[in-house]
Formats: C-alpha cells, structure tokens, sequence
C-alpha cells in the first residue's frame, strides 16, 4: 500500500496512442501535469535505444545485439520544470532523441519483436500512484490492455508533417516540408505493418482527430473524459 492509499497495480492508468505528430507526446504531459500523474513516454525508450545502437556501433538490423542493449539501457530521467531531462549513460541526450534521424531509428528498432519484449516491464515499472498516463503506440493494446481509459489520437499526414515542420523551424533549424511528409508516411507504413504490436487503436479506444482541434481543447476533452469516469482530481 503507498502513501496514496493505493498498490502500484491498482493505480489508474490513460493511454494515449498514434502516430507520430497527432500531438500525444506534448498532450500526455499536459495532460499528466494536470492530474498530478506520472507519465510514461515509451518512445523515448525506443529512441534511446536506437541511438545507444549508433554510439556503440550495433547495425539497427542486429536483433540479437539490440536486445541485451535496450533491456540495460543506462538513462534516467529527470524532471524539470520545463519538461524532463533524458540522460544516457551519464550524458544530456534530451535535444538528440527528438531529431527526424532519431525519430527513424526509434521506429526501426521497435520493429523487432526482441526490442519490444526487452523493453516491455520497464515500460509497466511506470504504473505507481496516484496514476500513470502512457503515451505510445502500443500502450492500449500491448502494455497497458487493463487501462481504464484509451485514447487513439489521429490527425492527418499533411498536418503532422506541417506541425514538425514549424517545430524546426521555431527552433532555428533548416527543413524541407516536403522530406517531413514523405519521413511521416514512411514511418506510418511501417509502423502499421510490423509484425508485432503494430501501430492500430485498442478495441475498446476512444479514436479523436486532431487535425483541426488545438492542444487545449483536446486536453479539455480528455480530463473530462477521465472526470466523467470517476478519474482524476476533477472526479
């Protein structure tokens, strides 16, 4: 029993799952922050260990190689108030698992059924209380199938990649909208075609498009959901 009164299996938990720019990574924290909950983002473990793969040199193919890496990935991470800090064997890799390269790594390695199992109880480790929301792409289906509430967010391919496309920018880097839409739809592809746990919403998900809705409205929608469920503190 924890100070909350409830046993880590028994705190809620909301998933959030989709694509990659339906807004659920910057949702979730909202989100979390909000009900003064925990927050896993499962992506970053996928990033993480793609680019532990680079700097040690393992092939993002190597099965047997990625496995032993992503389940004793040394990171911690640490909150801040602007976010969370990611460290990675001792070193701040936050701004470098967000970029496209890291992005189309994180996709690949998470192809391999050996990477997901490898990485499957730590992603369960995060349900403590008072409660977690867990933002994926497996999250409602594979992680969390108990979840008391799923959310599958979409949003169409040219809005996401429009969405990336003004992140760079706004953070003073060069891209081309045209390289983000092509990058997306790849990723999409071959999320949705891996053999294990593809990138599909939960039976039992509520489905909402993001395309023509802004991040407040939909965090509006989704802690009123959670209220109107008996969850979280505006229960």
């Amino acid at each position: 029993m924890s100070e909350h009164g409830v046993t880590a299996t028994q705190a809620p938990i909301l998933t959030i799952d989709g694509p990659g720019g339906s807004g659920k990574g910057t949702i979730s924290r909202l989100v979390a922050d909000r009900l003064g909950w925990n927050l896993l983002d499962s992506g970053a473990l996928y990033r993480l260990t793609g680019l532990a793969a680079l700097r040690h040199g393992v092939d993002l193919t190597d099965e047997a190689a990625l496995e032993p890496l992503a389940a004793h990935l040394d990171v911690v991470f640490e909150p801040m108030p602007e976010g969370v800090r990611v460290i990675l064997e001792g070193e701040d890799v936050t701004r470098a698992i967000r970029t496209e390269q890291a992005g189309d790594r994180a996709s690949q390695v998470a192809a391999l059924p050996a990477v997901r199992r490898a990485l499957l109880q730590r992603q369960r480790n995060f349900q403590q209380p008072p409660g977690l929301v867990a933002d994926g792409r497996d999250m409602g289906t594979v992680v969390f199938p108990q979840a008391e509430l799923k959310i599958f967010l979409t949003a169409s391919a040219e809005e996401r990649a429009m969405r990336r496309y003004r992140q760079l920018r706004e953070a003073g880097e060069t891209a081309s909208l045209s390289s983000l839409l092509k990058e997306i739809q790849v990723r999409d592809t071959r999320d949705m075609q891996r053999s294990v746990a593809p990138l599909l919403p939960a039976d039992d998900a509520i489905e909402l498009d993001t395309t023509h809705l802004t991040i407040p409205e939909v965090v509006e929608r989704l802690t009123a959901t959670l209220a109107q469920r008996g969850l979280g503190p505006e229960a």
